[in-house]
């Protein structure tokens, strides 16, 4: 079993306070994030940002894991997750992930490629956990 602790300190009321939040490798040290980088340009992350990054990143490991596997040498992975927060009555929800990727990798036919990148999507821990998420997308695109 392997756990992984991120981190959270807020100081203030929640809609001008602000935050930090903070990774155990420490690849996030104390960064700011609070309500104006949600919903406006403040500056610092916020959870959807964090959340796509996991996904986009977990996604792309598992598709090079299942690559591997298969005997297939993956050159580049460049992938994209959009995360949408969308008005929910007086609250917010997380409705859609759209998960964009390219890869090169020689010698892999499209079909197979496409089923690798749909096994991904499907099978990664992140997309799992986010299973409550309505609508994850995925354009997967092989360069050449």
């Amino acid at each position: 079993m392997i756990e992984k602790k991120a981190s959270a300190h807020w100081e203030g009321p929640g809609k001008t306070g602000k935050g930090q939040v903070s990774t155990e490798t420490g690849a996030l040290q104390n960064q700011a994030y609070g309500v104006a980088a949600r919903f406006a340009d403040g500056k610092g992350t916020n959870p959807e940002e964090i959340l796509g990054a996991a996904h986009a990143a977990c996604f792309t490991m598992f598709f090079a894991v299942s690559c591997e596997k298969a005997g297939i040498e993956v050159s580049t992975i460049d992938t994209t997750a959009t995360v949408r927060l969308a008005k929910e009555g007086e609250g917010w929800k997380i409705d859609r992930i759209a998960l964009v990727m390219e890869a090169t990798v020689p010698g892999l036919d499209h079909a197979r490629f496409r089923e690798l990148a749909e096994g991904s999507k499907k099978n990664c821990p992140v997309s799992k956990a986010l299973a409550a998420v309505p609508e994850i997308t995925l354009d997967a695109k092989l360069r050449t």
